[in-house]
């Protein structure tokens, strides 16, 4: 009788490091990367926002840390990942393309790139298949032509660069700040002032590191501009919000800050994503919507090759123009 072999994933490894007194006073991530010669500075820096160091009071999430004598740090090294995602066919929107770029309209529901706990399927995936051999390696083998990301249930316009050049340059004008970038979200909530800014520094939330907060202390600077465009009574208003920057969750951790959360937000928007009981049909709308309301509208920036300016804008997906028809909330003439 002949047995066949299971194949099993490959298990994490943990590394434990102690301080000693000449590294007292060390940044945590320097100190960990002379210690740890396998590992680059960057990856332990990853690493460490993630959650994977761990000292004797539980996780330790800030790279800048400064380490001190007899601590005792533990580092848990994920098991290593395929080097490159495949190329699957899925249909792409494609707003806009050339030699050099690709804009894609994406749906909510698709993650931009694999991750743990999405290793296919994702718009990566589709870019390979779409873009051809061109894409591969752009930006590194995980996340080839990928210069910005939105969350996997938010819809709209995304760019993804075709070679060097284009990566290179896009990627500038997004740690430069000077992309273009409007979002239509739809909030709990009627905003005062209707027009303003929001600006609090986001990082990790020091209650659960799988959510982001506005923090006071660390975290990267973060703007949001956002105007009221239209609302349903004080129940809920449709919000333009501009980026001014690019953080993780930024509009979804900024409005909630504000008092005035996504519909649908489940991460972020507390009770009232889960109050699906009301007899009023427009509150039970409000309430059981699948996803946060929000999308993508404008993406602007400067060609990489030519320098001229690009202006894309994405109509309202099906799901979010049906709740806002349902709320009579029309988008202003001219917006």
């Amino acid at each position: 009788m002949t047995q066949s072999k299971t194949e099993t994933a490959p298990a994490a490894s943990y590394e434990t490091v102690t301080v000693e007194v000449g590294n007292a006073g060390a940044r945590l991530d320097r100190f960990l990367a002379a210690r740890l010669g396998d590992l680059s500075r960057s990856r332990l820096k990853a690493l460490i926002e993630q959650g994977m160091v761990t000292a004797a009071d539980g996780p330790v999430t800030d790279p800048s840390r400064k380490v001190k004598e007899g601590e005792c740090f533990a580092v848990i090294l994920p098991p290593p990942e395929a080097a490159e995602p495949d190329a699957q066919d899925i249909p792409l929107v494609v707003v806009y393309e050339d030699d050099d770029l690709i804009v894609i309209d994406k749906p909510a529901g698709i993650v931009v790139h694999p991750a743990p706990g999405n290793p296919d399927s994702t718009l990566v995936n589709a870019l390979l298949a779409h873009c051809g051999d061109s894409l591969s390696g752009i930006g590194g083998v995980r996340r080839p032509g990928i210069v910005h990301r939105i969350d996997k249930d938010t819809s709209g316009l995304l760019v993804a660069a075709k070679n060097d050049l284009a990566h290179a340059a896009l990627t500038e004008q997004f740690a430069a700040h000077s992309i273009d970038r409007a979002y239509l979200a739809l909030v709990w909530g009627v905003p005062v002032p209707p027009a303003g800014e929001i600006a609090g520094n986001i990082g990790r939330s020091s209650r659960d590191r799988k959510k982001m907060a506005v923090v006071g202390s660390g975290g990267k600077h973060a703007l949001t501009r956002y105007r009221t465009l239209g609302r349903h009574g004080t129940l809920a208003s449709l919000v333009e919000c501009r980026l001014e920057t690019g953080r993780t969750h930024q509009i979804r951790v900024h409005m909630a800050s504000l008092g005035h959360p996504l519909v649908g937000d489940a991460t972020y928007g507390g009770r009232r994503t889960r109050n699906t009981g009301s007899n009023d049909p427009v509150k039970a709308a409000l309430s059981g919507f699948p996803r946060q309301a929000l999308h993508a509208r404008e993406l602007g920036f400067l060609h990489p090759r030519s320098g001229k300016r690009l202006l894309f804008q994405s109509a309202l997906p099906n799901d979010i123009q049906e709740l806002l028809d349902r709320l009579a909330i029309r988008l202003p003439v001219g917006n």
